[in-house]
């Protein structure tokens, strides 16, 4: 099952290259990938009958199973297990699918936008549900959850131009993805409280769980919670008729067979082990039978088909969702026929509306006539299925009601709740027969007044899925042995002493056979006296609805982040850094003195003399900071506090430390230098006396903070710290002697996975903020640029003709077949122009990059590692930057910013990946050992190669500050673009010739 789940998700992702090839008709292979899992499920259908339904986990006798570790430490796996109910579900999900993906191939047209994409996320939602159902782990199950409500979000929005499919698709998405969310935090508490969370195990322990009382009656609350909003269920259905705004293959799929099922299929999974929980019964049949009279009214009063259908499927829903959590064996076997023959009908009646709108060109009932006798096969198709909905025999849909009646009937032996709750569903029921008929007038009729629609002729092909469902629908009516057998293994998993009934035609003279004749004529009734009853409902007083309470939420909730945006979000600078020290000095300050925090008794202040004086210097630099008068000199003050922070490391005997801090701090510098240029040189504007003593007030109050929290925490000590042991766990298990180096590729290689991961984020963020044009800077290389001569250099440094002069100056001074090192240094104007740093660059920049490289394979013994190696190359391309502007960056690195970080990233998936090939763990490190000529023996542990990957993210990090603050600010000023001559001339990129003015 693992497999052909791999498939189904492997072919969807393919799709858009096949449609590219095929057109539409690449529906018909999509549609092959269901078609072909449902060939596996019926083959599997005898195992599944078989196997002992209660058996848990993957005990003996059990259904068939699968389970791949995925997280031991949290006792989670990749469990998927194929019991009655799952098998019920999938006949759905694949069967239906199949036909659904098989219908679009003529419903869509070969120009249709974006019908790939279509495709390939409606079968990646039919992998989503099948692995949803199969699913035995109720994290897992979560996660294919929200894949559906995710695909269902991109396929309800797929006409993205229309304003109504992106309002429904986003309101949709909100309302199960909050439904969802809740639905998670009853799953982990309820496993938690289990001890497992295999969705079997949890069921074969639910009655000493039940016993535990209210911490279980709020995890079944919170699941129930994830169920009704999925299943449209009121107050959360309103969701469901604004989908109509979707594809109708996606309304005949998502909204009949699968999407809203997932709720019913969550209730069925829990009902046998907790439905005699505190809350179940009146979550169930309140919102059930709501739901069930609402939809039914509401459907009365539509004129567009699809919303006919819509509120019918949510009277429909409501109607599931009392049955199948009724409970007891009665309640199965009626619950799941029913579920059954919903999918059945529904979707074929989605199918024939889609039809109807694609051969007439509009779905209004009012404008539909005579469209019966055009196409009287599709006619017939629809009789059918109304039929069946409306529960008129010989056909499913009566089967499967037959049953609920009979299951209500002895109910209601228990008293007046049970007598409500029958009267209910008749009442119901004569509502769902109403609207059917409503939807077959509305569709087929030939209406007097109104002209007989054009309708051209429907294609065998296009009408050929409904026609199957149809051809079901009638079969297993006439003959419903076959859903009996899958739904009766379902039914033993509820303890009782009586045998499970049976799906059956004929039960024989009966009280629910009483209540279907009377059903039915009061349908009838119903529908002929719709006239007078649309007047009726249309002088009941308006009550409002839940969509224009959802939108009045929603607006409120606007308003309210508006207002708070507008006073937090003040574009002050100041304001923001107030408020996050402000929080960081109280709430640690009010921990401590609540909690009583532990005081060192004595203090070290310093272990040499020279850390004394490396104080000194740093505090020198702070008080430089904070009285300087222009923005070089703070950004060079500030740089001082870091160049002493480094010295404090090593002096503390921290090597790698004080490296990545020294090459850190050289970086940030020179990235402040860069972005300087866009800035006046001086600070104009300066806080008054009291604003400026609050500030200092403050910072110092933050200092001080953080250095009470860390000696209270050293003073709190009350275990040897876990860092003792790591040198030796890094030698023995990480095959390094540099504890820092092994700690971050190996020991803790998840938490280095996650900061380069924000690495490339965050140069992603500088690029978006900087770039127009995309990330490359091949358009800037020397070789490039067009001929031509200039007079004077003075021309360069003309605002309107600085592009120009850029263009002539590197055509007179590049020349790559005479110089190939260094060709743009030339290109720069003379007065920016150094020699002497020329010459140093040249001297200087392979041994950089070769130092970075060494710093980057040595670090696994030595200081040094991926980090410092990628910056060291970092400042090289930096200096070469310097030397030649930003035509000899871009001829240093002609690749993208953004190939080096996906490259580094992908290294280091790949490197974290690659050990499940070979049975091990996630970012499992192996150590080799061999020997080689010249070299002789040689360790080499594999997690060098995540340490490459974090070289080339670093690398690429620095590159894209080098071209957003560099190359691209360069390029604005030749092109004349506004900027602030001042800090232009105060703190231009600083040469041996002309340093540049603090």
């Amino acid at each position: 099952m693992l497999t052909v789940l791999i498939a189904m998700f492997a072919l969807a992702f393919a799709a858009p290259s096949l449609f590219s090839r095929l057109g539409r008709s690449a529906f018909f292979i999509l549609a092959a990938a269901p078609a072909a899992a449902f060939a596996w499920l019926l083959a599997m259908l005898p195992a599944v009958l078989s196997a002992d339904q209660s058996a848990a986990g993957d005990q003996p006798g059990a259904p068939p199973s699968v389970t791949v570790p995925w997280i031991p430490s949290l006792g989670l796996q990749l469990a998927f297990r194929l019991d009655a109910l799952a098998a019920v579900l999938c006949i759905l999900v694949l069967g239906v699918g199949a036909l659904v993906l098989f219908y679009c191939a003529r419903y869509f047209k070969n120009d249709d936008a974006d019908v790939g994409a279509f495709g390939g996320q409606l079968l990646a939602f039919a992998a989503a549900m099948f692995g949803l159902v199969l699913a035995d782990d109720l994290i897992l199950m979560f996660i294919f959850w929200e894949l559906t409500t995710i695909l269902s979000y991109l396929l309800i929005g797929y006409s993205r131009q229309r304003l109504s499919a992106r309002r429904s698709a986003l309101q949709a998405l909100i309302v199960t993805t909050a439904g969802g969310l809740t639905m998670l935090v009853g799953l982990i508490v309820l496993g938690q409280e289990a001890g497992t969370y295999r969705i079997s195990e949890i069921l074969a322990a639910a009655p000493s769980l039940v016993a535990r009382g209210a911490i279980i009656d709020v995890a079944i609350v919170l699941i129930l919670v994830g169920a009704i909003t999925k299943s449209a269920l009121v107050p959360f259905h309103f969701w469901l008729p604004a989908a109509m705004a979707a594809p109708t293959p996606v309304s005949a799929y998502l909204h009949a067979a699968a999407m809203v099922k997932a709720g019913i299929f969550l209730t069925a999974r829990f009902a046998p082990g907790f439905s005699e929980t505190t809350f179940w019964y009146p979550v169930i049949l309140v919102l059930g039978m709501t739901t069930m009279l609402l939809g039914g009214w509401r459907a009365l009063r539509q004129f567009d088909l699809k919303l006919v259908l819509a509120y019918g499927t949510v009277s429909q829903l409501g109607f599931l969702t009392m049955v199948v959590g009724l409970g007891g064996r009665d309640g199965a076997v009626a619950g799941l026929g029913l579920l059954l023959a919903h999918g059945f009908f529904k979707a074929t009646l989605f199918l024939v509306a889609g039809i109807i709108d694609h051969q007439a060109g509009t779905r209004d009932l009012r404008v539909l006539s005579g469209v019966g006798s055009t196409s009287p096969v599709l006619f017939v198709v629809s009789l059918i299925a109304a039929a069946s909905m409306a529960g008129v025999p010989p056909l499913v849909g009566f089967v499967a009601k037959e049953s609920v009646y009979e299951a209500f009937v002895h109910r209601s032996e228990d008293g007046l709740v049970g007598t409500l709750l029958l009267g209910g569903i008749v009442l119901g029921s004569v509502l769902t027969f109403a609207y059917s008929a409503r939807f077959l007038w509305g569709a087929f009729a030939l209406k007097h007044g109104t002209p007989r629609t054009k309708f051209s002729r429907v294609r065998p092909s296009f009408l050929l899925a409904p026609a199957v469902l149809a051809v079901a629908t009638v079969v297993f009516g006439l003959w419903p042995v076959p859903l009996d057998l899958l739904v009766q293994p379902y039914a033993t998993l509820f303890a009782s002493d009586i045998a499970a009934p049976h799906l059956a035609l004929w039960h024989g003279v009966s009280l629910s056979l009483v209540l279907t004749v009377v059903t039915l004529g009061a349908g009838v009734a119903l529908f002929v006296l719709r006239n007078p009853l649309e007047r009726f409902q249309a002088k009941l007083p308006q009550v409002p609805e839940a969509a224009a309470v959802y939108r009045s939420t929603v607006s409120v909730l606007d308003a309210v982040a508006f207002w708070v945006t507008g006073r937090t979000q003040r574009g002050s600078l100041a304001f923001y850094l107030s408020i996050i020290l402000s929080t960081a000095v109280l709430v640690p300050l009010t921990a401590l003195i609540l909690f009583d925090g532990p005081v060192p008794t004595a203090y070290q202040w310093a272990q040499s003399p020279a850390q004394g004086v490396v104080a000194v210097a740093i505090l020198v630099g702070i008080v430089g900071a904070l009285r300087a008068r222009k923005r070089f000199t703070a950004v060079v003050m500030v740089g001082i506090t870091g160049y002493g922070l480094a010295m404090i490391y090593a002096l503390h005997g921290a090597p790698d430390l004080a490296l990545t801090q020294l090459l850190v701090e050289t970086i940030v510098l020179v990235a402040f230098v860069l972005a300087l240029r866009s800035l006046p040189a001086r600070l104009w504007s300066r806080a008054g006396r009291q604003r400026r003593l609050l500030r200092a007030g403050l910072g110092i109050a933050f200092g001080s903070i953080m250095a009470v929290i860390a000696t209270s925490a050293m003073a709190a000590r009350t275990a040897a710290p876990i860092s003792l042991a790591y040198p030796e766990l890094a030698y023995e298990e990480g095959g390094g002697a540099n504890t820092v180096n092994v700690l971050l590729v190996d020991i803790r290689a998840w938490d280095t996975f996650g900061e380069i991961t924000v690495l490339a984020l965050a140069a992603t963020g500088i690029a978006s903020l900087i770039f127009i044009r995309g990330r490359s800077d091949t358009r800037n290389r020397a070789v490039d640029v067009e001929d031509g001569s200039v007079d004077s250099a003075q021309e360069s440094l003309d605002a309107g003709g600085r592009a120009e002069a850029a263009r002539r100056l590197a055509a007179r001074f590049a020349d790559v077949a005479r110089d190939p090192w260094l060709v743009a240094g030339r290109t720069l104007a003379p007065e920016r122009r150094s020699i002497v740093f020329e010459v140093i660059t040249r001297l200087l920049f392979h041994t950089v990059i070769l130092l970075s490289i060494y710093l980057l394979f040595a670090g696994h013994n030595l200081p040094g590692g991926g980090f410092a190696g990628g910056l060291l190359a970092g400042i090289g391309l930096a200096i070469r930057y310097l030397a030649g502007g930003r035509f000899e960056l871009a001829e240093a690195t002609p690749v993208s910013a953004g190939a080096l970080l996906g490259t580094g990233l992908a290294v280091a998936a790949l490197t974290a990946m690659a050990p499940l090939v070979f049975g091990g763990a996630v970012l499992e490190s192996y150590i080799l050992e061999f020997r080689l000529p010249l070299a002789g023996d040689v360790k080499f542990v594999t997690s060098t190669f995540f340490d490459i990957g974090v070289y080339l993210i670093v690398v690429g990090l620095v590159l894209d500050v080098l071209r957003s603050l560099g190359s691209e600010i360069d390029a604005r000023t030749e092109a004349g673009t506004p900027a602030h001559d001042e800090s232009v001339q105060d703190t231009a990129v600083p040469s041996t010739t002309e340093e540049a003015r603090p």
